[in-house]
């Protein structure tokens, strides 16, 4: 996998100052994407070891709320391959940092069968606290929303929605 760009101390991608991965890849193409260059898989940086541990350093600092991963698209099976094992070592490590992750791909989409649902979507999944979700829709841009591009996205709480089966969502 390959990544566009890290933000250290990003405060526009989830609460609280960040630091936010923008992962290569995306299948989408969202009209008038904010991001497009990060569509090809093969843009930017090798995802390898030496940049995990950059950026798990990067997160140790408490005024760092947590992670945030977005793209391109972290839900692409290709990336969600090399993300598992990612996620779980930050999770591990900072266990009261929120990890948010945006994608394309409804909730819905994420856990039923689709394009994006593969051996790694659960495991990913389960370590996730914000999913904000769906694709951009220009027709449905609304800048003074909170986290988000257009309105038919969502934020959505991941662990209280995986445990109670139902839609949670926040804000």
């Amino acid at each position: 996998m390959n990544y566009g760009e890290i933000k250290n101390c990003d405060i526009a991608n989830g609460s609280g100052v960040r630091v936010s991965l923008f992962v290569s890849g995306c299948t989408h193409h969202c009209k008038n994407c904010f991001n497009p260059e990060t569509w090809d898989f093969g843009y930017g940086e090798e995802f390898t070891s030496d940049v995990q541990d950059r950026i798990i350093s990067m997160l140790e600092p408490d005024y760092i709320a947590g992670l945030t991963i977005l793209g391109g698209e972290p839900f692409e099976p290709y990336n969600q391959a090399a993300l598992v094992s990612f996620v779980k070592r930050v999770k591990e490590k900072y266990p009261h940092k929120s990890l948010w992750m945006y994608s394309g791909y409804t909730f819905e989409e994420l856990t039923a069968t689709s394009r994006a649902r593969c051996e790694y979507t659960d495991t990913i999944l389960s370590y996730v606290d914000v999913l904000v979700d769906g694709e951009f829709v220009e027709e449905k841009k609304n800048i003074s929303l909170k986290f988000r591009g257009s309105e038919n996205q969502r934020i959505i709480d991941v662990p209280g929605s995986l445990k109670s089966g139902e839609l949670v969502l926040l804000d």
